[in-house]
């Protein structure tokens, strides 16, 4: 059965571990990172969270850890539970569940974890991104040469920003569309960090926009499929009117090295350090 995995953040339970019977010894940054080296072994990880016991329990930690693809948290379920990972005592590992049905509302991928889970599957050559166009929406000629209405809202800087991403191998292209806006504060260097702030979060908001009209299909072959699903505010834009998927004539294999060509951005982007995203320690 094939598997859909898009560009979504993991809310289901079968994309979920709960990881617990974790010893008290190390600190709770030092086991998010074992276990984040354990399991990332099995497939992409969207967050390792760490969490100490109550206080009414013994001593230790439980963890919470969330793939992006179930099939690859179900086989990391299989592989490491009771097994000695990351300490001298078998750690228990299961699967999530929910005793009633949940309805969570979708939420999008950040353009840098989009990037990722893109990385990861298609290759670091295997897409590409172009903007399109970059506009700026601000009025702020209007409001000096306005002496009848009195502000009453500080200026902004408002931008637009239209993007294409390109998939060559499955002759898809998806467009999205972001609108950032920043309130001005007084002093040119204010003026032109604001700006590129910005455009840099409008960049950001319509390349997010363009890969929530993808979606992965992972088959049980192993080969990749690409689910394209435009929305209707971009029909006039893009060229395709139904729902296109092609399917990679090689076996899949995970894309973990490499860098990734960002020549046709002339912005600074999110940070793109797996540490910065990957994983996340929670404690009270």
């Amino acid at each position: 059965m094939a598997e859909l995995v898009p560009f979504a953040v993991p809310t289901e339970s079968d994309k979920t571990l709960l990881v617990w019977a974790l010893s008290p010894g190390p600190t709770a940054e030092a086991l998010q990172l074992s276990l984040f080296t354990v399991f990332s072994r099995f497939g992409l990880l969207y967050s390792v969270r760490v969490f100490p016991n109550a206080a009414v329990a013994s001593p230790g930690f439980s963890a919470i850890i969330k793939f992006y693809s179930a099939g690859e948290a179900q086989r990391a379920q299989k592989a490491c539970d009771g097994k000695l990972l990351v300490q001298a005592s078998p750690v228990k590992v299961r699967l999530g569940t929910r005793h009633k049905a949940v309805l969570h509302h979708t939420l999008p991928l950040t353009s840098s974890r989009c990037q990722e889970l893109a990385n990861y599957y298609f290759g670091f050559q295997g897409w590409s991104k172009r903007i399109i166009k970059l506009q700026e929406l601000s009025d702020l000629e209007e409001r000096e040469n306005d002496d009848l209405v009195v502000p009453l809202e500080k200026p902004s800087l408002k931008f637009f920003c239209a993007v294409e991403v390109v998939l060559p191998l499955y002759e898809c292209r998806s467009y999205g569309v972001g609108i950032a806006e920043e309130t001005l504060e007084e002093g040119p260097l204010t003026f032109l960090m604001k700006r590129k702030a910005a455009q840099k979060h409008a960049i950001q908001r319509a390349l997010s926009d363009a890969f929530q009209k993808l979606c992965i299909v992972v088959l049980e072959s192993g080969k990749i499929a690409v689910e394209y699903k435009p929305s209707e505010e971009m029909e006039d834009v893009e060229n395709e009117e139904h729902d296109l998927i092609q399917v990679n004539c090689n076996s899949w294999k995970p894309y973990c090295h490499g860098e990734e060509d960002l020549s046709d951005f002339s912005l600074e982007e999110e940070d793109l350090s797996c540490q910065d995203w990957t994983s996340t320690v929670e404690c009270p």
